[in-house]
């Protein structure tokens, strides 16, 4: 197994031999795992040239990521809970499925999977609310082989069918529907209107969970109860390259289109398990929760792979945080006694706001770690996330990394590292972060901004986008030759710790979850009284950045005026999700655009941050007094 890194001296130590030999630095923590084969040689990589980039880790490693999280611990932890499952419904009983349980139903699904002529390879596209058999799934998936596409359960049919098409997946499995607080979402009526543009898929497996009645096409849709029923659990594991594709997961971009982000077997196994462990310095024996859901990466690497290769016990919860009453979260640390917790700054700043009654009245004194993920942590909420939740004595983890890194980058070791709030602080041994000026120019030295690089691989990174490799390229590796670029802007502070200061792209971090704007600009643009829009963030108080859009519209009715903003969010909401709703729609008769036709984003967001007297130069506007009219009708949108 995986060692933990156990003082700030040997951080240091191990950062230094990382850097100055990556090769076998991760060649012997791989070793710590199960092969069938070992490597030939543990890397081989270019960020540059012919087909860049290209990056092998494990070159020629045989493997089955499943065989390290059953067989590798099987003897060990066959009794031990592996996930604990805990309800929407707090009245509903728990689940508890130990090591030996969740393997016979990832075994028996994964012959499901085969019966219905699943390969090494297919793709399967999974659209299942937060219950166990959302991780059967994915690890029966990594069994044989198939690669799984895991779509959030909150967006819409459109967006499914965008994924579905793009992977050309074969089966999808969802369920009846899914519970979230007080809300029943018919799950496969949302799946049946994706699949009418999607050729590609042959079945669909639904699992019953609301019992709510359903369409059931007897052709193409198969219960899952039905397609495991007196299924062996006898199966072997489809022997994996270390770069055989394990997963695509879809993340928004600077342009309309989701792009299919790739992660392969070998390199993501290493480095989701060792960070798991070194972030959170998790021990035998103790209680992990992750409040993610796995429909995002973060569920990805540490609800699943990186909790379960560890050996760990990792809850998994399928409501909010807010239902059936803004407690929910310290009931469930409670319950279980979890001692490490890992959630989003959105949902800390929207329980600071609920008070600090709902925490009070909890024993919360098993907790040893806590952690945050998705956007940096302001100052307030750290400080209350510290001494009221974990009472002084905890350690915060506020991770960065993102869906293409595969596992965290930057993060204190909890415990080990100093910590201050709001700073991502050191990057982990083997990632090398580099600052550059706009020119690709290094910022050396300490108390300096610029955008935030990285200059070698590390196992867990992205390969390609799926389907269109140029797209990598284009997107990650164009910008600044022989880097990665994060499309984060950061600072270095005196001591060398990490700041993240947010995208230098077009894409606004909302509550955690990157939404392009140009996406959003799509949808709204679907509303037939819409002639065009444009997106931008702005602050807000609880999910970090909100989504303000200045939309255009023709031949408006007094009636048309009242109920347009609804049925713009609508359209969005049809289209993409209710995560990409605009928290500000503004009606606005013309844009800022250049005469070129290049619409001014950079002064629609001073506008939208409150900030109309620092506009900079508008005299290459078309027409500047446009600017006028829409800072005008922001005064009157705020005081609504």
């Amino acid at each position: 197994m995986v060692n933990k890194i156990t003082s700030l001296a040997e951080y240091f130590k191990k950062y230094q031999q990382s850097v100055a030999d990556p090769d076998g630095f991760w060649g012997d923590i791989a070793e710590t795992h199960f092969w069938r084969k070992k490597w030939d040689q543990a890397l081989d990589w270019r960020f540059e040239g012919k087909d860049a980039p290209n990056v092998n880790w494990f070159v020629n490693g045989k493997l089955n990521i499943t065989e390290n999280i059953f067989e590798r611990n099987m003897f060990m932890r066959k009794d031990q809970v592996a996930i604990i499952w805990e309800p929407n419904d707090p009245k509903e009983p728990e689940i508890k499925l130990t090591y030996g349980e969740l393997f016979e139903k990832v075994k028996q699904f994964a012959n499901g999977l085969k019966k219905l002529g699943v390969q090494k390879g297919d793709r399967v596209a999974i659209y299942l609310p937060m219950v166990p058999e959302l991780a059967v799934a994915m690890l029966a998936c990594a069994r044989i082989g198939a690669i799984h596409s895991i779509v959030f359960a909150g967006f819409s049919a459109t967006a499914l069918a965008d994924r579905v098409v793009d992977a050309e997946a074969k089966v999808v499995i969802t369920s009846d529907g899914g519970f979230r607080g007080t809300k029943s979402i018919p799950l496969k009526a949302i799946v049946d209107d994706a699949l009418q543009t999607c050729p590609s898929v042959e079945y669909t497996i639904v699992l019953k969970r609301t019992g709510e009645d359903i369409n059931f096409n007897n052709e193409k849709d198969i219960w899952w109860h039905d397609l495991v029923d007196g299924l062996s659990s006898e199966n072997v594991a489809e022997v994996m390259d270390a770069e055989d594709i394990l997963f695509i997961l879809y993340t928004s971009g600077s342009t309309g289109k989701p792009k299919g982000v790739v992660h392969t077997t070998g390199g993501y196994m290493v480095y989701t398990e060792y960070t798991f462990k070194n972030v959170f310095q998790y021990s035998d024996g103790d209680v992990y929760w992750c409040t993610a859901d796995i429909g995002w990466v973060t569920g990805h690497s540490y609800i699943v792979y990186g909790p379960l290769l560890t050996g760990a016990t990792s809850i998994m919860f399928e409501g909010v945080p807010t239902w059936p009453d803004a407690g929910r979260f310290w009931d469930i640390v409670d319950k279980y006694k979890v001692n490490q917790f890992y959630t989003a700054p959105t949902a800390i700043r929207a329980l600071v706001a609920q008070g600090d009654e709902w925490v009070n009245g909890h024993d919360l004194s098993s907790l040893k770690v806590l952690g945050t993920v998705g956007e940096p942590i302001n100052e307030e909420a750290w400080r209350w996330y510290h001494d009221l939740v974990g009472k002084g004595k905890c350690p915060i983890v506020d991770t960065w990394w993102q869906t293409e890194t595969g596992g965290i980058m930057i993060s204190p070791l909890a415990g080990i590292t100093p910590t201050k709030p709001s700073l991502a602080t050191l990057p982990l041994p083997g990632i090398q972060p580099i600052l550059v000026d706009p020119e690709g120019n290094e910022l050396k030295g300490n108390g300096v901004e610029g955008i935030l690089c990285i200059k070698h691989p590390w196992p867990g990174m992205l390969r390609t986008t799926y389907g269109d490799h140029q797209r990598c390229f284009q997107t990650y590796f164009s910008a600044f030759p022989g880097l990665y670029l994060t499309g984060d802007g950061a600072k270095r502070d005196e001591e060398g710790y990490y700041r993240i200061i947010g995208r230098i792209d077009d894409v606004i971090n909302v509550s955690g979850h990157r939404i392009g704007t140009a996406e959003v600009e799509d949808a709204i643009n679907q509303h037939p009284k819409v002639v065009e829009s444009a997106v931008v963030g702005y602050p807000h108080e609880i999910k970090g950045s909100g989504i303000y859009a200045y939309v255009i519209c023709e031949d408006l009715s007094d009636t048309d005026l009242a109920n347009i903003e609804a049925e713009i969010r609508a359209t969005v909401t049809k289209f993409i999700g209710p995560i990409a709703k605009p928290d500000k729609i503004q009606i606005v008769s013309g844009l800022p655009k250049t005469r070129s036709g290049k619409i001014m984003r950079r002064i629609l967001r001073k506008i939208g941050e409150g900030d109309a007297t620092n506009l900079g130069d508008t005299s290459t506007l078309l027409d500047p007094g446009v600017v006028d009219e829409i800072i005008d009708g922001a005064k009157v949108e705020v005081k609504r």
